[in-house]
């Protein structure tokens, strides 16, 4: 199982954007998932069709953390009752044109096929860590290849609907009591604890708050991997320094260091000057922790956030290309 931490210390810069990216690549691609909602915003959640419910969010759970714990909140995204794979087509058209009816989204001749990989990302492993984790971590959860619970699922009758894993652990702003700056060494290990033992997943996104607080600190230290988020803008450049640099003394820790983390640009204009400088510089600092392809400023994403709607089903260049972009950066995470 994968963790993989979509971070950055500057707010405003797509954060959740490339997480729902990515969300959508791995729901394309049939990749068991869960998406963890970390940032007390919830915006993740609101965008994957999940409300949290009493006492049902991360932020109850992290309060008194228990091994296991993250499957009791798990709802699956509504993304999962849209036709995306040739399995879930027919069954799910009824759903998804109800959708429609309720302005949630596109159906029928109009719906993509989604988008096609066009190529390989790069994220570099941190050398001086070994990829499977540093001494004193509990990897139980980190196995990697289809799960007892996958295979479970594949396995349903014939007439019945094989949908695609895409679940939810809700945010709310009950995980605010955790988006402090201050923290004990006995909260990072609180987000490893509720993901010991839960074997449903081959990939799990964490969203986490736009701050270095101990939500993120807590998601670092579960994590294989962290992406930091970064816009061509000199504040956004510099926000990047900050997550970069605080991976770098999170990594002081063997305890808790991250084996690989890399750079995503978001919301890139190929025809602005300073977007391509600011961009060169993010090449110049970062070198190949840059992640391959960027994600361009497309205005269709706010439209697709909007109804609550995976890109890979959104019609129209400008979605099929944004998908392209997602399933190429998740095919370089997952290698």
């Amino acid at each position: 199982m994968q963790i993989v931490s979509i971070s950055s210390l500057k707010g405003g810069v797509g954060k959740s954007s490339v997480t729902l990216g990515l969300a959508s690549a791995a729901l394309e691609a049939g990749i068991p998932t869960l998406v963890i909602d970390l940032d007390p915003h919830a915006d993740a959640s609101t965008a994957l069709g999940v409300r949290a419910q009493p006492s049902q969010d991360i932020g109850s759970i992290l309060r008194k953390p228990k091994k296991g714990a993250v499957s009791k909140i798990t709802v699956p995204s509504s993304w999962t009752k849209h036709p995306i794979t040739p399995e879930t087509s027919t069954p799910a058209i009824a759903s998804t044109a109800q959708a429609s009816d309720s302005g949630h989204g596109p159906v029928g001749d109009d719906a993509p096929t989604g988008g096609a990989s066009v190529g390989s990302a790069s994220v570099v492993t941190n050398a001086d860590t070994p990829t499977s984790g540093a001494p004193g971590r509990d990897h139980s959860n980190k196995s990697s290849g289809a799960t007892t619970e996958g295979t479970e699922q594949a396995t349903t009758p014939q007439n019945s609907p094989v949908r695609p894993v895409l679940d939810v652990a809700p945010g709310s702003a009950s995980s605010s009591h955790l988006d402090r700056s201050t923290f004990k060494v006995k909260d990072l290990k609180r987000l490893e604890t509720i993901l010991q033992g839960v074997d449903k997943y081959e990939l799990v996104l964490i969203d986490c708050p736009p701050s270095l607080t101990a939500l993120t600190r807590m998601a670092w230290a579960a994590s294989h991997k962290v992406l930091s988020v970064a816009e061509p803008s000199l504040f956004s450049v510099a926000g990047t320094k900050r997550t970069m640099t605080a991976i770098a003394q999170f990594d002081v820790s063997k305890l808790w260091a991250v084996p690989a983390a890399g750079v995503i640009i978001n919301r890139a204009r190929e025809d602005f000057s300073e977007h391509s400088h600011r961009i060169a510089e993010l090449h110049e600092l970062f070198g190949d922790l840059v992640v391959q392809p960027t994600i361009p400023d497309a205005p269709v994403m706010q439209q697709i956030q909007g109804a609550a709607w995976p890109v890979h089903k959104w019609p129209g260049e400008q979605a099929t290309d944004l998908a392209a972009r997602f399933s190429t950066i998740l095919n370089g995470l997952l290698t």
